[in-house]
This record gives structure tokens, C-alpha cells and sequence, in this order.
């Protein structure tokens, strides 16, 4: 196949815009999938992609289409999948900007169509959903030809539910987007945009060809890492993986390592021949977490099988970071770094299901610079290295710029929450159909503190948002211990904004309060802050009728029984432990 009929584009569009159902009904026109086997959201896999209704991870499909060969990567929608986004939008010349014609133009379509320009790519603005009744095509075109400063007519319409406009859009694609350049004389060189692991196969990467021909046996090596392996099997995606002898220029596909050594292979790096090297191509950024968050086994005999379950979730998700830490409550576990509170969601719920672990989840937390009153600076990950109220001299904590999008009915909301969030505005436009667009100003910490939801609340979900790290700055903050039967429990620690401890000490006590099962004891339920309980509630006893089986009597028979359990009740509390299940952790954590 001729280079000249091979294109490489992306779909690219805020959440729930339909990207998976287009890429579907363009599965459906190219006859790439048989009719009886088609499904909805069939480049979705996982299993956890089906239920939310969300892409998870980036996929790539290879379909034959008028004597061309078109590579889709189909992408992340929420914004803490901008690194899936990133990755994919690196493997290819041209991307399809989806706009929800119901919706218009949302915060995240600014944030992938920034990253788009920046590669380079050719933009082809789409929009979805044009068959729903409440679709306003015309004023939606308008705000996306402002948005590229494109005309109107170059502006495509699609339905995902009918197919309607497919066809065109893939005569577009055919059209719009450059053909790869490459060439095939060259030095090989395949970048490495993705991977995954096989117990039976070790390695398997997924890479787009750049020059050189890959075939089936060749002597390959990684350009970074330096580990030779040979190509023990090439192939395409379309979309399962389906072998081949060769991988083109210009083509994506993967490569069978057989390594199965961890830490071998990275995304960003370049395979290229052993006989014949060629330099390692640009890679990626690595990414930088924003949310931490301690991970320990329920049993700490599952500790090894938690460290195995990171590696291997590593060699599918390359954004997270872990590395191992020991509490002296929880035993020894590991710190995980992650790019948002979904990404931390997705991450736990896959070790729950794929690796059959329970796992205790600490508060998630960001990262602090501490100065002590001794003068020294401490970069605190976990809340519970927080240092004690008091200790403490000056605190540093991130900051984001938040790009909000929200009808103008709700706009009198929105200032409330941005008040209770501690946000600052800096700007605000009114743009399209009576919408207002802000940039906002915002602790991190207060962007974890549930903003979403609550911003989906106020905006009885017509607001879109996407932020950006901004740098430090001087934070009021302290430590929020929450104890059980007068014992810290480390997971529940968090760092909270000083002028609300008294508030999240009242809400988290409230909270364990409904979710812990009740005891054969009395158990307080208390958080300290500033250096003094600041809420306390107590779990009322399971209570047994001792005195069930005893009929007549002198009255005193039953009062000795009731004293006697009174005393034992006494001693269980001062000796006994509370076991907290493994679901009040999940709940504690999804608050």
C-alpha cells in the first residue's frame, strides 16, 4: 500500500460529545466489523468504560475505505485523561473536532483543540447529534467557525444515532488530512504511543511507524532503554489485533517484545534495528500527578500481589506514579499519584476488579511545602506526615486556572460556590448562545473538594469546566485527625483550609457516624484539629437481652445479669478494636 493512501486522525471532544458513537457508525460504513458482531461502544473494552459511558483508554483502529487505509485513535473525553489525549494526538496528522451541536462549544474543547494546534494537525471541525430535537446547529456552527476562524460551510454535520453525514466525514478525512510522510530508504524509527502486557507475550507496543519498514522476526532494540529484542509478531488493529508481516511507514500497529521484564519498555520511546539504529524520535512529557493518595492491602499478605497489581496496571496506564511507603497503623503499602479524582476512582476500581485486592484508601491529598518552625522545607505527600498545629511556619500548596463555561441563568450559583471554594475570578466573556465563560482562579485542593459535582449541581448540568496547573501559593491550612474508639485512623486524615475545620470536622464525624456498623460497645467517633476535638458523636452498643431466658423470680436476678453485662460492655471498650469494613473506606473516599 502506497504511503499516499494511509490516514492517521484522532477524534477529539469534550465528554459525552459522541465520539464513540461516531467512531461506531464509521466501524459500520467501512464494513470493518461484521453487522452481527457490531455493539455499541465496541472500541470502548473495558469493562468499567461500558458502565460509566466514558472512554477510559485510547484505542486505535485501523479501517479500509475507498483503496485507503484510515488509522483512527479514538480519545479520552474527561480532563483527567488529557494525557491519553496527548499521546494519541503525537501518532497522527489530523484530528476531528466534535462539537455536541445541544451542547456547543464546552471548557474542554478549548483544552484538546489547544493541544491539537500545537501538534500541528489539520482540524476537522464536526458536529454531532444534528438528528436531536433540541440540537441548535446554526448557532453552534456559528461559535466553532469563531472558535477556528473557519468558514461555515467547512464545518460538518454528523448524526451517531443514524449515520447520517458519515460518509462525508470520511471523504473528508480522505481529503483534509496529509498523507504521513515518510520514508521507507530511511533508518527505522516506530514511536512508542502506548502499550500493554501479555502473560503468554510479554510486551506488546503500540506504535506508529515513521520511517523503515518492521517485519515479522527483525532484530529490533528500544532507542532510550537500550533492551534488544526480536519482532516476535507485527500487526494492525481492526480493531482487534490482527497479525500482519508488515508494518509500513506511516502505519499504526504493534510489535510482540516477549520482554517481560517491567520497566523495560516506556512510552515516548522509539524502535527502531539493531543492524542499523536510528536516533530516538521526540517523546512525551512525562506527566505530573496532582492528587495523591496512600494505598494499603486490607491483609498485609496481599502485599506483594498489590505491588504486582500496580506494575502491571503501569504497563496499561503509564500516568500514574507509585512508590512504596510504611505506616505504622495500616503496615506497608504504597503512595500513588494521580491526575484527578476520577483517575484515582478508575485506578482503585481496577485493582478491586481485575486484581481481586481490598484495599484501605487514605484521604486523597495534594502535594504541600512545608516550612517548620525550625526553618526547614518538607515537600509533604500524605496528610498523615502533615506536621502537628503548631510546628508549623509558612505552607505552599498548588493552585489551578479553571476555564468555566455556564448558561447565564446560572451565573448568580456560580458566584456562590466560587465564594465557598475560595475561587478568584480573573475574566469573564459572554460568548454563542447567552453563555458566559470565566477563568477562575482556585486552590487545587478546594477543585478536589467534590467542585464538580457541585458545579453539575448548580448548574443542573449545563457547565463544562478544564483547568491548568498554575504554580504555588501561601496556604492556611491544617491537619484534620479523625479518631475511632479513641484510636487515629490514618486513612481518614486529611488537610483541610483552617477557616473550615470546624466544618469538615462536623461533616466527616457525621458521615462515619451513618457508615459504621455498630459495635458490642460504645464507640466515639471524634476529629481534632488546631489542637482540640472539634466534633464528637457516639455509636450506641449492640445490646443482647441477658435476661431473655429467665421467667419469675426475684427482680435482683435479672439486675446482677444486667450489671454483669454492663462491666463486660466497659471492658471491650477499653480493650476492644473496631474493625472498619472495606466499603466505608470507598465511601469515606467518594465523598
Amino acid at each position: 500500500m502506497d504511503t499516499k493512501h494511509i490516514r492517521n486522525f484522532s477524534i477529539i471532544a469534550h465528554i459525552d460529545h459522541g465520539k464513540s458513537t461516531l467512531a461506531d457508525r464509521m466501524l459500520e460504513v467501512t464494513s470493518t466489523i461484521e453487522a452481527r458482531k457490531m455493539q455499541n461502544q465496541v472500541l470502548d473494552s473495558m469493562e468499567l468504560e461500558r458502565e460509566r459511558g466514558i472512554t477510559i483508554k485510547m484505542q486505535p483502529v485501523r479501517m479500509e475505505y475507498q483503496d485507503y487505509i484510515l488509522n483512527l485513535i479514538d480519545t479520552p473525553g474527561h480532563i483527567d485523561f488529557s494525557y491519553e489525549v496527548s499521546r494519541a494526538l503525537q501518532a497522527v496528522e489530523g484530528s476531528i473536532l466534535l462539537v455536541d451541536a445541544t451542547q456547543g462549544v464546552q471548557a474542554q474543547t478549548f483544552t484538546t483543540l489547544d493541544m491539537a494546534k500545537a501538534q500541528g494537525l489539520v482540524i476537522i471541525p464536526v458536529l454531532s447529534k444534528v438528528d436531536a430535537p433540541h440540537a441548535r446547529i446554526d448557532d453552534v456552527k456559528l461559535e466553532i467557525a469563531e472558535l477556528l476562524d473557519c468558514d461555515i460551510d467547512d464545518i460538518l454535520e454528523t448524526s451517531g444515532k443514524t449515520g447520517q453525514g458519515v460518509e462525508e466525514l470520511l471523504q473528508a478525512v480522505i481529503k483534509r488530512v496529509p498523507a504521513p510522510t515518510t520514508d521507507e530508504n530511511s533508518p527505522t524509527q516506530a514511536l512508542v504511543f502506548d502499550f500493554e502486557y501479555s502473560d503468554h507475550r510479554g510486551v506488546i507496543v503500540y506504535v506508529r511507524a515513521k520511517d523503515g519498514v518492521i517485519t515479522k522476526r527483525d532484530e529490533m532494540v528500544f532507542a532510550v532503554s537500550k533492551k534488544k529484542f526480536q519482532a516476535l509478531e507485527v500487526g494492525v488493529f481492526s480493531p482487534n489485533a490482527t497479525p500482519t508481516e508488515k508494518l509500513l511507514p506511516g502505519e499504526i500497529g504493534y510489535i510482540v517484545t516477549g520482554i517481560k521484564e517491567a520497566g523495560i519498555a516506556s512510552v515516548g520511546d522509539t524502535v527502531t534495528h539493531q543492524k542499523k539504529p536510528a536516533a530516538a524520535l521526540p517523546g512525551y512529557q512525562v506527566p505530573t500527578p496532582v492528587v495523591w493518595a496512600s494505598l494499603y492491602p486490607e491483609s498485609q499478605d496481599d502485599f506483594v500481589e498489590l505491588r504486582t497489581a500496580l506494575g502491571r496496571l503501569c504497563l496499561s496506564d503509564s500516568s500514574f506514579t507509585y512508590e512504596e511507603e510504611t505506616s505504622g497503623t495500616l503496615g506497608r503499602g504504597f503512595r500513588v499519584g494521580f491526575l484527578g479524582m476520577l483517575h484515582l476512582e478508575i485506578i482503585t476500581e481496577r485493582l478491586r476488579r481485575e486484581f481481586g485486592l481490598e484495599l484501605i484508601i487514605t484521604s486523597p491529598s495534594v502535594i504541600y511545602e512545608v516550612k517548620t518552625k525550625k526553618g526547614d522545607w518538607e515537600t509533604v505527600y500524605s496528610p498523615i506526615m502533615f506536621p502537628d498545629h503548631g510546628l508549623v511556619e509558612e505552607i505552599q500548596e498548588p493552585w489551578v486556572r479553571l476555564k468555566i463555561i455556564s448558561p447565564g441563568e446560572y451565573f448568580s450559583g456560580l458566584m456562590q460556590l466560587l465564594h465557598e471554594h475560595e475561587g478568584e475570578i480573573h475574566d469573564s466573556e459572554t460568548f454563542g448562545d447567552n453563555r458566559t465563560q470565566l477563568l477562575v482562579d482556585m486552590p487545587l485542593r478546594e477543585l478536589m473538594r467534590n467542585f464538580f459535582d457541585e458545579l453539575k449541581s448548580v448548574s443542573s448540568g449545563f457547565a463544562s469546566i478544564a483547568y491548568e496547573m498554575i504554580g504555588s501559593r501561601k496556604a492556611d491550612v491544617t491537619r484534620l485527625d479523625v479518631m475511632v474508639a479513641n484510636e487515629a485512623v490514618p486513612a481518614f486524615t486529611k488537610v483541610v483550609s483552617r477557616i473550615r475545620a470546624q466544618i469538615e470536622a462536623e461533616e466527616v464525624v457525621e458521615k462515619l457516624h451513618d457508615l459504621l456498623p455498630r459495635q458490642m460497645f460504645v464507640v466515639k467517633v471524634q476529629a481534632a484539629a488546631l489542637g482540640r476535638i472539634l466534633s464528637s458523636k457516639t455509636i450506641k452498643a449492640l445490646r443482647k437481652d441477658v435476661t431473655a431466658k429467665l421467667y419469675g423470680g426475684d427482680i435482683t436476678r435479672k439486675m446482677k445479669l444486667r450489671e454483669k453485662q454492663k462491666k463486660g460492655k466497659k471492658k471491650m471498650a477499653a480493650r476492644g478494636n473496631v474493625n472498619i469494613p472495606q466499603d466505608v473506606f470507598l465511601k469515606m473516599m467518594k465523598k
